[in-house]
């Protein structure tokens, strides 16, 4: 089949990014692919972190696309929909991720919508930092669609609870693999650094309010002193909040900061020192952090927010507790450092099966 694929990839980075390129590979196995790609995604007012690109020392894939989409330029949108309608593809597969590209992502797929079926992969229905213009920016680009993958059952929820017209299929969120192989404790502490003889937790990626990085802060604090937590992504917004309670709790000394961008390359080194992964969110859909962890074979810990449960299928994968309750979160931890016997095997569903199933619902 000829397939289309409009989303954002190189030299763009990022957790959607990665998805994409992943996604893509998989489908040129079996199918003529081409991707279109934006030539501006965000503009640098609106964009929190330090880069939207990816830079020299990333070792990332780079897919090759056509950068057209300007999410802030009407008339990239319908010189878009042009290019991909000269490709006379079989299905469009757009990416969606967030309110701000509605209205792009919409037009072209209500303008190719008329010459050949589209499929938009849903990361987050609802966004989890609102805003007063969100309603309308969603209904710019649901409104427009007629089939959508979910990533979890809860997006799929909030899609059907909002736009009832839309035809449903979660597919879930694939295990990476891109990441390389899990590296031995003693590399691993080289690399960062560290001390070998402690128990490390890791916080995993872009830091923001709603992943609850304070709940977990004030768990460690409950937590036995050869208990440590790395603290490893970039920040979006402020630090302040979670420094100062590192600094109250006495924590400065168990809390390892490493608050930058984590390139592709050095991610083994973060998973594989870490005893157990926690994604203590407040809010939440899916999660790419889970499936880096399990393709790392590392226990989570996760608040029952969203989709996230629905990641964690007994307990040799991870420990699922409320969200906000801090001393559950600490038990939780607990109890997840004295899982010896971690095992996804038998859950982990690759990109060849997403790719698959996600063929099959266009058809």
């Amino acid at each position: 089949m000829k397939i289309a694929f409009l989303s954002v990839f190189y030299p763009y980075r990022g957790g959607i990014a990665q998805f994409n390129a992943a996604l893509y590979r998989a489908l040129e196995e079996k199918h003529e692919v081409k991707a279109f790609n934006f030539s501006v995604q965000y503009p640098k007012a609106l964009f929190p972190g330090k880069t939207q690109y990816v830079t020299p020392e990333d070792n990332v894939d780079k897919i090759p696309s056509e950068r057209v989409l300007n999410s802030m330029n009407p008339l990239s949108y319908k010189k878009t929909a042009q290019k991909i309608k000269e490709f006379q593809p079989d299905f469009l597969i757009i990416g969606y991720w967030m309110p701000f590209m509605g209205p792009s992502l919409g037009y072209i797929a209500k303008s190719v919508g008329k010459q050949c079926r589209v499929v938009s992969i849903v990361h987050n229905a609802i966004p989890h930092e609102t805003s007063v213009i969100d309603k309308t920016l969603l209904n710019l680009f649901f409104r427009r669609n007629t089939h959508c993958v979910a990533l979890s059952k809860a997006v799929e929820n909030d899609l059907l609870l909002n736009y009832s017209h839309l035809a449903t299929k979660v597919l879930l969120h694939p295990v990476y693999e891109h990441f390389g192989k899990e590296v031995s404790r003693e590399e691993a502490v080289n690399e960062l650094q560290l001390p070998t003889e402690n128990n490390y937790l890791l916080f995993f990626g872009l830091i923001r309010e709603y992943k609850g990085l304070d709940q977990l802060l004030l768990a460690l604090e409950k937590l036995d002193e050869n208990v440590h937590l790395i603290i490893a992504g970039e920040v979006y917004g402020s630090f302040e909040k979670y420094q100062r309670i590192i600094e109250e709790k006495k924590l400065s000394n168990r809390v390892h900061l490493y608050l930058k961008y984590i390139s592709d390359e050095k991610v083994k080194y973060y998973f594989s020192l870490a005893s157990s992964v926690v994604l203590p969110y407040k809010s939440g859909t899916q999660s790419g952090i889970i499936a880096i962890a399990k393709h790392f074979n590392r226990h989570l810990v996760v608040t029952d927010v969203g989709g996230l449960a629905e990641f964690v299928k007994n307990k040799k994968e991870g420990i699922v507790v409320p969200e906000n309750q801090v001393d559950l979160l600490a038990e939780g931890i607990k109890k997840s450092l004295q899982t010896k016997d971690m095992d996804f095997e038998n859950s982990s569903y690759d990109w060849f099966d997403f790719t698959e199933d996600l063929v099959n619902f266009a058809k």
